[in-house]
């Protein structure tokens, strides 16, 4: 496994059945296990948070977790405005399920299910119908006007309609395809350098097993990076989210 790994960093990203029932449809892949994995810290997350945030003396913890939810509704309350404040358990899961996700993707012998359009397409397809159904219920059919810009004339309207539709037809796929993209790319390029090392090292020659560290080095400073793209990847998938969640609230 390890030397096809070498000739195949794609390899990683293969889904696996870990377990299958044969008398029934019933199976459980890698992907499946590490998004439950995901969610049960999640709700552990939330457990350190109500835990936590109920001590009257602030401890190290509760100061994190006061400042992750500080950042959370800073990002709600700066996009979206007080109309946002009903969204924030959303908004507030979103942020946090992708950030697991992706952060999870960096443990070695893991599974990075962000990876995958089909999981980013899907959360984003969902946050799109969900975007839709608050805007048609606030304003009805009025919600048309997005794809009109204000103060247009006739002819260009007859233009830029069809390009603002297009184009808003395109939100999910351009949010999972964005998340999607730079995991996959990150993890592949981890794996490509870490395959590297691996055949230096199994040359054995002197000089092979000094210049090896080379890339080792280089893996330690690519997966610091690798972490800041999982954090900022949520974070522009949450705050496109609240922008859209703002055009569909204010029609701007």
């Amino acid at each position: 496994m390890i030397l096809n790994l070498i000739y195949s960093p794609l390899e990683q990203f293969q889904i696996l059945p870990l377990f299958l029932c044969k008398e029934s449809v019933f199976s459980m892949t890698n992907m499946t296990f590490f998004l439950g994995v995901s969610l049960l810290m999640f709700l552990f997350l939330l457990y350190l948070l109500f835990e936590k945030t109920s001590m009257l003396i602030p401890n190290r913890i509760q100061v994190i977790f006061e400042n992750l939810y500080g950042v959370v509704f800073r990002l709600i309350y700066d996009n979206i405005g007080n109309s946002g404040k009903a969204l924030f358990p959303y908004i507030f899961f979103l942020f946090f399920f992708i950030l697991i996700l992706n952060v999870i993707g960096l443990v070695p012998y893991s599974f990075t299910v962000t990876s995958h359009l089909i999981v980013t397409f899907s959360i984003a397809l969902f946050t799109f119908i969900g975007v839709n159904v608050i805007c048609f219920r606030k304003h009805g059919v009025n919600m048309l006007t997005l794809f009109l810009p204000p103060g247009a004339s006739l002819p260009l309207a007859l233009l830029l309609i069809p390009i603002e539709f297009v184009s808003y037809l395109f939100r999910p796929i351009s949010l999972s395809v964005r998340l999607f993209a730079n995991m996959m790319a990150g993890h592949t390029l981890l794996k490509v350098i870490a395959g590297f090392a691996w055949t230096m090292l199994l040359t054995g020659t002197p000089v092979m097993l000094i210049l090896h560290f080379v890339p080792l080095g280089l893996l330690v400073l690519l997966m610091g990076l690798e972490f800041g793209v999982a954090l900022i990847q949520a974070y522009v998938f949450t705050i496109l989210t609240c922008i859209y969640l703002n055009d569909a609230i204010h029609l701007h």
